[in-house]
């Protein structure tokens, strides 16, 4: 970066949460960017910006904001954005159909940037499971399974559902998901697509799809190491997107300027 360059400056939303604290971490190790501020249900500074409690509150405005909060602090999160017409990358999991028409919305008036995973790998991944679904079905049943530590709170996982749809859009949609088999004592039917989910300890993260078929099996896995790999690809979203004119982007779109 020139000496002249500013670096470019985040607000962080969700900034007290584990991965707040570990993209905060990671930034400081760079000088093309920087927090400059974080709004947090907890307003406590654990790093040298400020943390608001609200919105309302908050008292920067950044050049792009990055959200690793909660879907509740969405609606908010979005009229402070459009206020300030800001770039905004929402890596918050669990969204919910509304959650998604109202990014959707936004986007026509600024740059929008969604991913259920901000790893690279696990994108790379969404395109090899789309190849092996298209080649493999229906002689092959296909199961997902995800492991995650045991303090997260959605199951199963939004990377594990951003998986399944890939893997179903392939098929033209034809895939009918099944969280639960213990109530229902019958085969398993070749529509299904099975998802199960593991919680316990602190695994950050890992997602196995697996192509059963007559006499072989094939497995497409990823396995997150550390938080780094979210942080890094949050960051690396957080650049891409600004400047960026509005509209509806994702890391197919990241990997692509790549």
């Amino acid at each position: 970066m020139s000496p002249s360059t500013s670096p470019l400056r985040i607000l962080l939303v969700g900034c007290n949460g584990r991965m707040g604290r570990t993209i905060s971490a990671l930034a400081q190790t760079r000088d093309d960017l920087a927090v400059v501020g974080g709004v947090d249900q907890n307003p406590v500074a654990l790093f040298e910006y400020p943390v608001f409690q609200t919105f309302d509150s908050c008292g920067v405005v950044p050049d792009v904001v990055i959200d690793f909060s909660n879907p509740s602090a969405l609606p908010s999160l979005v009229d402070f954005c459009l206020a300030h017409a800001l770039p905004v990358v929402v890596a918050t999991t669990g969204l919910e159909a509304e959650h998604r028409e109202r990014l959707q919305a936004a986007s026509s008036c600024i740059p929008v940037f969604t991913s259920a995973n901000m790893s690279l790998g696990i994108n790379l991944m969404l395109d090899l499971a789309a190849k092996a679904a298209a080649v493999l079905y229906p002689e092959f049943d296909i199961e997902l399974v995800e492991a995650h530590h045991n303090q997260k709170l959605d199951a199963p996982s939004g990377t594990a559902l951003m998986i399944a749809d890939r893997v179903n859009e392939t098929l033209e949609n034809r895939l009918e998901y099944v969280y639960d088999r213990h109530s229902v004592r019958a085969k398993r039917e070749r529509k299904e697509l099975g998802i199960h989910s593991i919680r316990g300890g602190s695994i950050v993260g890992e997602h196995t799809l697996l192509f059963a078929g007559p006499d072989e099996v094939v497995e497409i896995r990823h396995s997150a190491g550390s938080r780094d790999v979210f942080a890094h690809g949050s960051l690396k979203a957080a650049r891409f997107l600004a400047g960026r004119a509005p509209g509806a982007y994702t890391m197919k779109d990241l990997i692509a300027s790549m």
